[in-house]
């Protein structure tokens, strides 16, 4: 068994609005999902992707309104690395973070930014076989479009034990600080940085937890295999969009393994995704109660013309 790289990376945002203007706005991911905290129904759940919603691309957020600044320490991943497709795309993204008024940080092979609560994002160009999972938009060329994670940097409580997780349980590979996992369709890195001397607290713009992915076929076989392996994990959730067990790793990251299936295509036309709430069968009794505590969000992509 080989994990397919990361599956999604999960957040915390204490402005949903302000969070959909960004993404959608001005990375130009598209909003494939309105839903809920499973395990808090009374906060957003906002999933953000290439065109169809795909594993690789699905960066998400949870919205505690109002929710403070999240602090950098050991035991949390930090940096979200998407790939972009040339040194012109680059150049591109940095006349448009300029353009939309976002500081960034430029070098030969890399630009890096924040979001407005300070996630910390890179974009990178990266000779790799992987699928390029675009997302479209009016004002960004479909040669300049994101194209899927390319991995996360992270600070670990203890970087030896971190590693010695990733290479003998979960299959990674790699020398140094980086590691990578790579299935038949798709891979991803994470690099293991110096941790600051601060003690993480999670907040508005931290990361929550990444998720790495297989498929609906052997999602059992790695619960079983973690678990064999001593790793103390939850059981297998039925997440309604896809599966999921989660584990926190030696160096404090919490880890998920999620598979693809059955996507969140499945009981939405893809015409529709991210247009309304959608929830889980098991919420559904709840809808009136739970969106009454959910901020209105509209849908960004209204006004586009058919043509967009």
């Amino acid at each position: 068994m080989r994990l397919e790289g990361l599956n999604h990376i999960t957040a915390i945002t204490g402005d949903a609005p302000r969070n959909v203007d960004f993404y959608t706005g001005v990375l130009g991911l598209r909003l494939v999902t309105k839903t809920v905290n499973q395990d808090d129904p009374t906060v957003y759940h906002l999933f953000y992707a290439d065109e169809h919603g795909s594993a690789g691309a699905d960066l998400t957020f949870f919205e505690y309104p109002g929710a403070a600044p999240g602090q950098l320490g050991p035991g949390c991943a930090y940096r979200v690395i998407s790939r972009v497709g040339s040194a012109d795309s680059l150049a591109f993204w940095a006349g448009r973070l300029a353009q939309r008024g976002v500081a960034f940080e430029r070098d030969s092979d890399w630009v890096r930014f924040a979001d407005p609560e300070g996630l910390e994002h890179e974009l990178r160009v990266e000779d790799v076989p992987d699928e390029p999972l675009r997302a479209v938009h009016p004002e960004i060329p479909p040669e300049h479009a994101l194209l899927g994670f390319a991995g996360v940097r992270a600070y670990s409580l203890r970087a030896d034990a971190s590693r010695e997780l990733l290479v003998d349980v979960l299959g990674a590979v790699g020398d140094g600080a980086t590691l990578e996992l790579r299935g038949t369709s798709r891979g991803a890195t994470i690099t293991w940085d110096p941790p600051p001397d601060t003690r993480l607290v999670q907040g508005a713009g931290s990361i929550h937890h990444i998720a790495w992915g297989t498929t609906v076929a052997e999602h059992p076989r790695w619960h079983e295999h973690v678990n064999a392996s001593g790793v103390r994990s939850t059981p297998i959730i039925d997440r309604h969009f896809f599966h999921s067990i989660y584990f926190r790793e030696p160096g404090g990251v919490l880890y998920e393994i999620a598979d693809d299936g059955p996507g969140f295509a499945h009981d939405v036309p893809e015409s529709e995704l991210g247009r309304r709430v959608v929830l889980p069968p098991w919420l559904e009794p709840r809808r009136a109660e739970i969106e009454a505590r959910l901020t209105p969000l509209p849908d960004p992509r209204a006004g586009w013309s058919a043509a967009a």
